[in-house]
């Protein structure tokens, strides 16, 4: 399969990288209206390439991405001093009608997978522009924010992380909701499995990781100012769901008819990811708080959505 991955600054490249790393695709071409970044990034990766993989690497324009089964969208526009996040979404808005019109211009089979921020919004901008089936548009959503999750729940229960199996709903930001009450390590609650080791869940705990989660992009944007690895590998394990037809069940954000009482908008919750994009949605069974806290975000991110002027 071919990927191409539109914006080749720190998030695109990490994506292209994590690829190029897992030797899953055949072919990734970074397009960037900054051409000599996106032919640095291409070689820079490129040269990592013989020692893993044989993926090929190269910058390109519009008209490279012919074929591609996926398009990974990653551009946009940094917010200025004094602008509104209202204006900034805008902004960005117009970047995505040019960037989507070149895309599925060349590509019309492609899967657009949506990882500029606000990232729920954007897929819900890229869903409206495209005119593609929801299916087809998918955001990153709380790939990472479900990563970072069970990282954290691991640490503290002394397993990998990869024995967790929980997941962040709603929005990728504020209104995120941990879903705490679904939540497993191996085929056990999370509840029961803390107290079988004698690592119990107390209150403090929980506060402690749900800080972690909420506050793990400022802490790392505050220390190094961006955040790009985690999500270029959360976006490289959409691609390979989709690639290898792997039916995973991932966290990620398409524009859902209906859910807790708000229509038609964009946020993560549990879904299978393969080839023809998401499957199916898998609405998870909640405690009361978590079923409202879900409610708020999905109503919060509507009424961001259509405060926008297309």
């Amino acid at each position: 399969m071919k990927v191409g991955i539109v914006g080749a600054g720190m998030v695109g490249s990490s994506a292209g990288y994590a690829l190029a790393m897992l030797g899953i695709v055949s072919d990734i071409v970074l397009v960037d209206r900054n051409a000599a970044l996106a032919l640095a990034q291409a070689e820079d990766i490129s040269h990592a390439v013989p020692f893993v993989s044989a993926t090929t690497v190269i910058a390109g324009d519009y008209a490279d991405l012919t074929g591609a089964g996926v398009v990974i969208l990653a551009a946009g526009v940094s917010q200025k001093p004094g602008e509104t996040r209202l204006e900034l979404l805008e902004r960005n808005a117009a970047v995505f009608r040019d960037v989507v019109g070149e895309v599925l211009r060349v590509a019309p089979d492609a899967i657009l997978l949506i990882a500029s921020n606000p990232v729920d919004i954007m897929t819900q901008v890229a869903t409206r522009l495209s005119g593609l089936p929801p299916q087809r548009v998918i955001g990153s959503g709380t790939i990472l924010d479900s990563a970072r999750f069970r990282s954290l729940i691991g640490r503290h229960l002394g397993i990998s992380p990869q024995s967790v199996h929980a997941y962040v709903l709603g929005e990728h930001g504020d209104s995120e909701v941990l879903g705490w009450s679904n939540a497993r390590a191996g085929s056990v609650s999370l509840q029961s499995f803390a107290e079988q080791i004698g690592s119990p869940l107390t209150d403090d705990v929980r506060q402690s990781i749900d800080e972690g989660v909420r506050n793990a992009a400022y802490k790392i944007i505050n220390g190094k100012g961006a955040t790009y690895y985690g999500i270029g590998a959360g976006l490289a394990r959409i691609v390979k769901a989709i690639a290898q037809d792997q039916r995973d069940v991932l966290s990620v954000s398409i524009v859902t008819p209906h859910i807790v009482d708000v229509e038609d908008v964009a946020l993560s919750v549990p879904r299978i990811v393969g080839a023809d994009g998401v499957v199916a949605d898998l609405i998870p069974e909640l405690e009361a708080s978590e079923h409202t806290a879900l409610g708020r975000s999905a109503a919060l991110l509507k009424e961001r959505v259509e405060s926008i002027k297309f």
